[in-house]
């Protein structure tokens, strides 16, 4: 759904960098993993939704000349460059790392290959690269030793499932804290109020699944703000 008037301002407090993948990798029986190009996905949705250069730059604040060299490959964008587009796109972020490859209906993504958002204190791999699933966000975060989300607590729509792979993690769901470690997962609704914890001196590592309800809903950029 195409939206009127002037893009929502979106919290901007970390730069994240989306790292471009390796070469893709070849898979015996399973052909080329699809190569990841940011600026041919802004320019695809720009082009969907009937927006010329300057019309987006007047959506999101950005300059025209800063659009056209993304869109032709010669400037790589912060995240928070690429929240103000989302907004203005009304997309989610994922959204510029997905291909047209003929199997976009399938996300397969070898380990060297995944997109890696670095923010103050991990690192974010999405799991979900190249595929058109829009409503499933999965990644794979890393925390540095004792990094929270901070003390606000964390509200959006849908529900939120973590597993933790390494370290020990707390989870507080209204006021409850759930403490994980390595095997244990935690499957919850999103509107519960949330916030969490690296409870580890080494870092942690965990596989978090975001399933938002509302499509203009932003939840990574809800866990992954500045403090």
């Amino acid at each position: 759904m195409r939206r009127n008037g002037p893009p929502i301002n979106k919290p901007r407090g970390l730069r994240w960098r989306y790292q471009q993948p390796l070469e893709p990798a070849q898979d015996k029986g399973r052909g080329p993993t699809a190569k990841i190009d940011v600026g041919g996905s802004l320019r695809r949705l720009r082009e969907e939704y009937g927006l010329t250069l300057r019309s987006l730059a007047e959506r999101s604040g950005l300059a025209i000349n800063t659009l056209s060299l993304i869109e032709n490959g010669k400037s790589s964008p912060s995240v928070s460059t690429l929240q103000q587009l989302a907004s203005a796109l009304e997309v989610p972020i994922t959204a510029f790392f997905e291909s047209e490859a003929p199997s976009n209906q399938i996300a397969y993504i070898k380990a060297d290959c995944r997109p890696r958002a670095a923010f103050d204190h991990g690192v974010l791999e999405d799991l979900g690269a190249g595929a058109r699933i829009k409503t499933v966000e999965p990644f794979i975060v890393t925390l540095e030793p004792n990094a929270g989300s901070g003390p606000q607590d964390i509200v959006h729509t849908g529900y939120e499932f973590v597993y933790c792979l390494e370290g020990r993690i707390a989870y507080t769901i209204e006021n409850h804290t759930y403490l994980l470690e390595p095997g244990d997962s935690l499957l919850f609704e999103s509107h519960l109020p949330h916030r969490w914890q690296n409870l580890s001196q080494t870092g942690s590592r965990s596989i978090l699944v975001l399933y938002p309800t509302d499509e203009r809903d932003t939840p990574t950029e809800r866990h992954f703000t500045g403090e």
